[in-house]
């Protein structure tokens, strides 16, 4: 097949941002083409988002039938039918799936081409069937793919990455995961909590980003209750006919065999077929194009960025929004718009949950910490543990971000993302109603100690004194 087409804005990529893109650009007027090899839906729906959070609500009923006799509540012996877990998690990871193909099918069909494309100049795309298309501008939204260390490639099935775990028909007996970042971390602790052996190795000291010290200790001990860790490791695997050998060492040392390695090492950009010499763009030390979050934009030029292959924030809210800016901008182009983006957050959805929100620590003069080992909620629920650290800057005691480690810290991290977005301080938070008796009570004790910290008083009409345990 040849033939050139042509365009005002060109699409590369049909995830979650190159919609968001494609979108932005025909309701602004733009001709588009959107490209991309399968349109099977989005990274989210396939093998992000919503499968691990299936896996994860399955272990969180495992764990919770575990832990009623604190209660007073006998269960009988908890089996965990591992077949019939993950059928649900396909079950319905397709339906998902599928519903993101639906609205992938109400793109005009003249709009939508299969195949994949490279650069042959800043403004030609060239598909692997012949075809070419020249665009006014393009928007590179091609995601991201799990990454591979040297020394795991040969490992055959016994090597598992979040594009490939959930197609296990049974829970395995022994895993070992390879990087404790949030994918590690979540399918550690959910494969754990379903009843496997579980050992967790990565280089690093520290797990999930987390930057506070007290937030990382309780989310050490809590990870370390379920699984067996190994931080600060170099790891070295040797696949056998049944299993994978591992061996480790560093600030521990050892040897183990397991059935499967699932390696969460990182999401590189997909920008290898592209061909971005063609482009003549100024690419950082990774190789992605250097570009502006404002406006997605890749210097002068009239490519821009959106989603994953941008490589700065890897989640959904943001590559929805990257994919808007890009698109609207790519009509716009020479002309851009600058956008503000988003304060940055990101949960990890550990039982309980990591947030981590805004600037941290190193940026600001003031921090509260709030411990909810005894927070009133918390404790009537049984799951009384975590802590909160909240970064403010002087001398007003406007909040700029947080680390959390706390039951409920899901929601918690929307409450505090809100109010830093808009620039409140502590003292604006603890004018606000909080009802008795909620996990939103725990926030108080990290406010009170910001307003503490600065010459702003706390709220003279409201009651100083608090029931026990909030």
């Amino acid at each position: 097949m040849t033939g050139t087409l042509t365009c005002d804005v060109a699409v590369i990529g049909a995830g979650t941002a190159g919609l968001a893109a494609e979108r932005a650009a025909r309701s602004n007027g733009a001709r588009t083409l959107l490209i991309d090899p399968e349109y099977n839906g989005t990274t989210c729906a396939n093998v992000g988002c919503m499968p691990s959070k299936l896996l994860i609500a399955a272990s969180h009923a495992a764990h919770a039938a575990r832990s009623t006799a604190m209660l007073g509540i006998e269960v009988d012996k908890v089996r965990v039918d591992g077949a019939a877990v993950m059928q649900r998690v396909r079950d319905e990871r397709d339906r998902f799936a599928r519903l993101t193909r639906g609205s992938i099918a109400d793109i005009p069909e003249d709009v939508r081409l299969t195949g994949r494309a490279r650069f042959t100049a800043p403004d030609r795309l060239e598909l692997d069937d012949g075809r070419t298309i020249d665009a006014r501008a393009i928007v590179i939204a091609t995601g991201s793919a799990p990454s591979i260390p040297d020394g795991y490639a040969n490992l055959g099935d016994r090597l598992l990455t979040n594009d490939n775990i959930f197609e296990l028909e049974e829970l395995p007996a022994r895993l070992a995961v390879i990087g404790s970042g949030p994918i590690g971390l979540e399918l550690a602790q959910a494969m754990a909590r379903l009843g496997v052996k579980v050992s967790l190795f990565d280089r690093g000291a520290r797990l999930g980003g987390i930057r506070c010290d007290r937030v990382h200790a309780a989310l050490r001990s809590e990870i370390e209750a379920d699984m067996d860790l190994h931080l600060g490791v170099d790891v070295e695997a040797d696949g056998k006919a049944e299993s994978v050998g591992l061996a480790w060492s560093g600030r521990s040392s050892g040897e183990a065999d397991f059935d499967y390695i699932l390696v969460a090492t990182g999401r590189p950009p997909n920008l290898e077929s592209l061909d971005l010499r063609a482009t003549g763009l100024e690419l950082d030390d990774e190789g992605v194009p250097r570009h502006d979050r404002e406006t997605m934009r890749c210097g002068e030029s009239a490519i821009f960025l959106a989603g994953d292959v941008a490589n700065d924030m890897p989640l959904l809210h943001e590559a929805s929004h990257g994919g808007a800016i890009a698109g609207r901008n790519a009509v716009a182009c020479p002309v851009t718009i600058k956008t503000d983006r988003f304060t940055p957050f990101s949960i990890t959805f550990t039982s309980p949950p990591v947030a981590r929100i805004g600037k941290s620590e190193e940026d600001g003069l003031v921090t509260g910490t709030a411990d909810f080992s005894d927070q009133g909620r918390a404790r009537v629920e049984g799951i009384n543990q975590g802590v909160l650290t909240l970064y403010a800057a002087a001398p007003d005691g406007r909040l700029i971000g947080a680390d959390l480690f706390t039951p409920g810290s899901e929601h918690l991290a929307h409450m505090l993302t809100w109010a830093i977005q808009q620039g409140q301080t502590a003292t604006q938070l603890l004018e606000m109603p909080y009802y008795h008796p909620t996990l939103e009570e725990g926030l108080k004790q990290a406010l009170r100690t910001i307003c503490a910290a600065t010459p702003i008083e706390l709220p003279q009409d409201q009651d100083r004194g608090e029931p026990a345990g909030t």
